[in-house]
C-alpha cells in the first residue's frame, strides 16, 4: 500500500519540550533509483535505508550543497552511497564483490559491509569541504547513525529506518537546547525516545506522517510543517563527461581512444551512457601551435 505521505519529508517540532524531528517516506524516488540496478529486493532495502538518512540528515544541517552517506568494507557489498542534495533529490549505489551478489537475507548491516566504515561527507556550494567517519558499531544503519551523532553532534539524535526493497521509510529526533524557563528536557528527551522507539516497521512505510505522528506523540502537542517533496534525479551529463577525459590530460585520453576507437563513459547511479570520439578529443584538446614546415 503506498502512504499518501509518500516522498515526502516533514519537519515537525514539539510545542511543549525543546525536540524537533523529521519523518520520511520513499517509494517512487526509491523506483526510480533502482530501475536500473540490476540488484534484488534485499539490496534495494539496503540502498533504501540509505536513501531515508541522507533525506533525514540533510533536513537538519541547513545547508546548500550536497551530502553523501557511504560505507565500505571488505564484506560481500564492500560498496553502498546515497546522496542528497539541498533541492531534495536523491541518488545512490550499492556495489558487490568480485563474486557478484551474494544472499543478504539474515545478514546484519556490519556483515554485508564487512569490517567497514560509514563516511558523512559534506560538500557545500559554498565554503570547505566536511567529512566524518565512524566505525560500524551496531546491528543496523540507524544504530551506526546515531552512534555516529553521539560522538559529533552535542544534541542528542536518534534515527529509525526501514525499507522492504520498494518503500522506505525513517523517523529522526533531535533534542534541542533548553528554552528559558522550561527544565523538562532529558525527562522529556527521554519519553519522546521511548514512544518513538514502539514504532513498527510497517508503520513508517504505509501511514501518513500525520496520523504516524499522532499515533506514536498523543500526550505531546506538536506542529508539523508543509511537506517537501523528495525525488530521484542524477546530475550526470555529456559535459560532466568530457571533464572527466580533460582530467585524464591529452596524452591519457588519446591512448584511450586508441585502444577502443570509442570512449564511452557509464553512469552508474542512472544508467546513462556517453560516447565520445577523436572529434571530441579534437574540441577538448585544442592544438594551440601548429608546427611550420
Amino acid at each position: 500500500m503506498k502512504s499518501s505521505s509518500a516522498d515526502q519529508i516533514h519537519r515537525f517540532v514539539f510545542d511543549d519540550c525543546d525536540i524537533r524531528g523529521e519523518i520520511v517516506s520513499l517509494d517512487t524516488a526509491l523506483k526510480d533509483a533502482t530501475a536500473h540496478q540490476n540488484i534484488s529486493l534485499e539490496a534495494r532495502a539496503l540502498l533504501g535505508e540509505f536513501f531515508a538518512a541522507v533525506s533525514l540528515i540533510v533536513e537538519i544541517l541547513k545547508f546548500s550543497g550536497t551530502l553523501t552517506l557511504q560505507a565500505r568494507g571488505a564484506g560481500p557489498v564492500p560498496l553502498v552511497m546515497a546522496e542528497a542534495t539541498d533541492q531534495r533529490t536523491l541518488r545512490g549505489i550499492v556495489k558487490f564483490g568480485e563474486h557478484g551478489e551474494p544472499d543478504l537475507r539474515n545478514l546484519t548491516f556490519p556483515e554485508m559491509i564487512g569490517n567497514g566504515i560509514l563516511t558523512l561527507t559534506l560538500d557545500p556550494t559554498q565554503g570547505q569541504r566536511y567529512q566524518g567517519i565512524v566505525a560500524l558499531e551496531g546491528n543496523t544503519l540507524a544504530d551506526c547513525l546515531t552512534e555516529y551523532f553521539a560522538r559529533s553532534e552535542q544534541l542528542p539524535t536518534r534515527l529509525w529506518l526501514c525499507s522492504d526493497g520498494d518503500r522506505a521509510g525513517g523517523l529522526l529526533l533531535q533534542a534541542l537546547p533548553p528554552s528559558e524557563g522550561r527544565n523538562n528536557g532529558q525527562d522529556a528527551w527521554e519519553t519522546v525516545e521511548h514512544l518513538a522507539q514502539t514504532v513498527t516497521t510497517q508503520e513508517l512505510l504505509e501511514l501518513d506522517h500525520s496520523t504516524l505522528l499522532v499515533r506514536l506523540f498523543h500526550e505531546f502537542q506538536l506542529r508539523l510543517f508543509p511537506a517537501q517533496q523528495l525525488a530521484f534525479k542524477c546530475p550526470c551529463s555529456r559535459e560532466r563527461g568530457l571533464q572527466a577525459l580533460s582530467s585524464l590530460g591529452r596524452n591519457d585520453a588519446q591512448a584511450l581512444l586508441s585502444e577502443r576507437d570509442i570512449i564511452q563513459i557509464n553512469c552508474e547511479f542512472c544508467g546513462a551512457v556517453y560516447q565520445y570520439g577523436q572529434a571530441d578529443l579534437d574540441e577538448l584538446f585544442p592544438s594551440d601551435q601548429n608546427p611550420l614546415h
